[in-house]
């Protein structure tokens, strides 16, 4: 999450409005569709060599308790397309700098700390349980702690479609505002 996140909101708020790399790629015959997949498919790389050098630490100190970890990699792709998604469809909306205070301070924070990664949610209160299994973290989380241990339910096939929509609609409203922003 922090990899694909940082990754597109950073890099493309300044390719957008700064650099203008955009506007020079946009004379090319590529379009918006292009740009977007292609932001999306660096930040993947990224956050996969990410996964690899994580996962070879598990393996190194025996913490991979399942062969359904082999999994892992492709879930960590697809939890990174989808916060790849939302930071591109987040920084289309940014104007300063000073705005990148809201998007981690109000959303990214809270949810790295409330997603389940560190403690159990049922540990908090039930309103905030409840808003916790919204997020796409706590359902990334719940994917791969259950392919990292072996424990395999049906409940896993709602996570993994819960990720693919958010990210087919994050990424819907980020060419639909990339194409309102660069051309007029």
């Amino acid at each position: 999450m922090n990899g694909a996140i940082a990754e597109t909101i950073f890099n493309v708020f300044f390719k957008l409005n700064f650099a203008r790399t955009y506007d020079g790629i946009l004379a090319t015959p590529l379009g918006i569709r292009e740009i977007a997949i292609g932001e999306l498919i660096w930040a993947l790389i990224r956050g996969t060599l990410y996964c690899i050098a994580f996962l070879g630490v598990m393996l190194a100190m025996g913490l991979v308790l399942s062969p359904w970890a082999v999994l892992v990699i492709p879930t960590t792709i697809l939890l990174g397309a989808a916060f790849s998604a939302a930071g591109l469809a987040t920084s289309v909306y940014l104007r300063t700098v000073q705005d990148f205070d809201l998007p981690f301070g109000l959303v990214v924070m809270p949810m790295f700390l409330f997603s389940g990664t560190f403690f159990p949610i049922s540990e908090l209160h039930p309103a905030i349980q409840w808003l916790v299994e919204l997020t796409p973290l706590y359902h990334g989380v719940v994917l791969l702690r259950s392919l990292s241990i072996g424990a395999i339910e049906p409940r896993l096939l709602f996570d993994f479609a819960y990720l693919v929509v958010f990210c087919a609609v994050c990424l819907t409203i980020c060419m639909r505002q990339m194409e309102r922003k660069l051309i007029k």
